[in-house]
């Protein structure tokens, strides 16, 4: 195939979701989870590679793109998807839950892109980093994880910064509560959350841009009444 793509937290979900619609569009992905029988039931459907890698691991972060080159040869687009959330007051999260979403949703979409950049500047690729509305509008449900999510927004914006005269482009998608298992004890009901697909159809846009025009961040808002949730 002409084209490639990894997608990390790529067995179900917004990943999942994703890796589908990129597949339909004729790429080669690469899909990489940390359970491994969920990861390769995922990339069998799909027709996709898979890599059972925890990006929470240094290791596994280089390994997933090593793995990638050795199966395709080159890089398009890289979707970081894979993350972890844990709800409470702060004085309330146990330090591992703390140094959790630090590692998986802001360390790994670093270093994962870390490893990624000689692949996606010899293509002038794209970057879709997911963080989430909770990383513009704070919560105090969600403090850690939305503190780790403005983070990769900021990121996504030093990307662009640095990474302008390669030819690589980045986007922080910031959805509110997505229908995933990852949302499953959310206040909000699943028939009134956004759908994986929309964020799908989002990266869909991003890859019919010219290569003079980016968005380095969108913002999907839940249409609801229910304005006392948190997102």
């Amino acid at each position: 195939m002409d084209k490639a793509a990894i997608v990390t937290g790529g067995s179900s979900g917004i990943g999942y979701a994703i890796a589908s619609m990129l597949r339909e569009n004729g790429f080669a992905v690469t899909l990489a989870a940390r359970t491994g029988a969920k990861v390769e039931a995922a990339a069998e459907t799909l027709g996709a590679h898979a890599v059972t890698a925890d990006v929470a691991n240094d290791e596994d972060c280089r390994r997933i793109v090593d793995e990638h080159r050795e199966q395709h040869g080159r890089l398009d687009v890289l979707v970081n998807s894979a993350g972890v959330g844990v709800a409470g007051p702060i004085d309330e999260l146990e330090t591992k839950h703390v140094d959790l979403q630090l590692s998986v949703n802001l360390r790994g979409t670093i270093l994962v892109t870390a490893a990624a950049l000689p692949l996606l500047r010899e293509s002038h690729g794209l970057i879709v980093n997911l963080a989430s509305i909770a990383g513009t509008s704070p919560s105090a449900h969600l403090p850690v994880y939305g503190a780790a999510k403005a983070g990769v927004i900021n990121f996504t914006t030093a990307l662009n910064r640095g990474e302008e005269r390669h030819g690589v482009r980045a986007t922080a998608l910031s959805p509110g509560f997505v229908d995933t298992p990852m949302t499953s004890w959310a206040p909000v009901p699943q028939d009134r959350m956004i759908r994986p697909e929309d964020c799908a159809e989002v990266v869909r846009a991003l890859l019919r841009l010219s290569p003079y025009a980016r968005l380095p961040h969108v913002v999907i808002e839940r249409v609801s009444a229910d304005r006392d949730v948190w997102a």
